[in-house]
């Protein structure tokens, strides 16, 4: 008897040892256990091992993911829309003829209907005029400085910090198996490699956005690079291929977004295998469902509608996210 005890007592230690060091070798803490995240560690799994007919050289494990909505929040509206806005507020002393003049006079009031009733034209005349006509450097140093001292109107937590705490991991994950990550996104390019590099490990170079043009300038001896207000691309929808082709030169093989804006990006990077492209590939979208620890929107919302690619990703074998139901943890600083 004493015999059956003292192997009892070893095998329930065996298993507690395996257990504790399952734990802490897991890539992806944050997330629970089930079918979406075995789907994405078997993936990685299969392109990176050198044994398995899914074997992806390192050179080609490029991965592309979107940054509203999937990297961090996006919800009331765009974040980079509160930078404008506040960025408006502190050119204004030098403009009075905006106090009665349109979208300015809106935008400054913070009045989203008015601001909505100029159209579409008027938003992006006043989104353009908050990001033109200044050095990328003052720009970027301007992004900074707002990251660090604005807050969310309904959450008050600073804006990087509303990043997904189980994207983070997969960043790290997917970083640590030899992928290469880009953040391809809607949002304008100088905005989000302000901030990149120090809250997902992304350099800039590796930052493909909605991209206005520039122009060389020379001040006292000092070359700049001045950002003005046209419109070279808009990295949404059809763009964001375009954006790859042009800053990547690589189809990506596994590709992460939220809403329909990622459609694009998804069919372009999961090509079927019936086409002779015999490549692993991988189409990950993450569903807001979670209206308690974040937001639940998806087919009606006005910001990251999620419609066609909610349709459409069963019968392309593309992996779902359910946020409430897949994620332990939301924001690095919430449980």
């Amino acid at each position: 008897m004493r015999k059956q005890w003292i192997r009892l007592i070893a095998v329930l230690a065996l298993f507690t040892v395996s257990a504790l060091a399952s734990a802490e070798n897991d890539p992806l803490p944050s997330w629970n256990e089930g079918q979406t995240k075995t789907s994405i560690v078997d993936f990685v799994q299969r392109v990176t091992d050198k044994n398995s007919s899914d074997f992806v050289p390192v050179e080609a494990r490029i991965v592309t993911l979107d940054n509203d909505g999937t990297l961090w929040a996006e919800q009331p509206v765009y974040f980079q829309v509160y930078y404008a806005l506040d960025r408006l507020r502190e050119m204004a002393p030098d403009h009075p003829e905006w106090k009665t003049t349109e979208p300015f006079k809106s935008a400054l009031a913070a009045d989203a209907k008015g601001l909505k009733a100029t159209g579409m034209e008027g938003v992006t005349e006043a989104l353009l005029t908050a990001h033109s006509d200044i050095s990328g450097e003052a720009f970027k140093a301007s992004v900074s400085e707002w990251l660090a001292t604005a807050r969310h109107p309904t959450r008050n937590m600073a804006y990087n910090r509303m990043v997904y705490q189980p994207m983070l991991e997969l960043l790290d994950y997917l970083r640590a198996n030899g992928f290469k990550t880009y953040i391809v996104s809607g949002g304008g390019i100088d905005f989000i490699r302000a901030f990149a590099e120090e809250t997902y490990g992304i350099p800039p170079e590796q930052v493909v956005g909605t991209t206005s043009d520039a122009r060389y300038d020379m001040q006292n001896g000092v070359p700049r690079i001045i950002k003005t207000g046209k419109m070279v691309l808009v990295d949404d929808k059809e763009g964001k291929p375009v954006g790859i082709y042009r800053h990547i030169g690589r189809r990506p093989i596994m590709a992460v977004g939220n809403s329909d804006g990622d459609l694009q990006m998804l069919e372009y990077t999961t090509i079927p295998r019936e086409t002779g492209d015999k490549t692993a590939r991988l189409g990950v979208l993450l569903h807001h469902t979670d209206a308690e620890r974040e937001w639940a929107y998806d087919r009606d919302s006005a910001i990251g509608k999620f419609d066609k690619g909610l349709e459409e990703a069963p019968g392309r074998g593309w992996v779902v996210i359910d946020m409430k139901k897949d994620w332990k943890q939301v924001f690095p600083d919430s449980k």
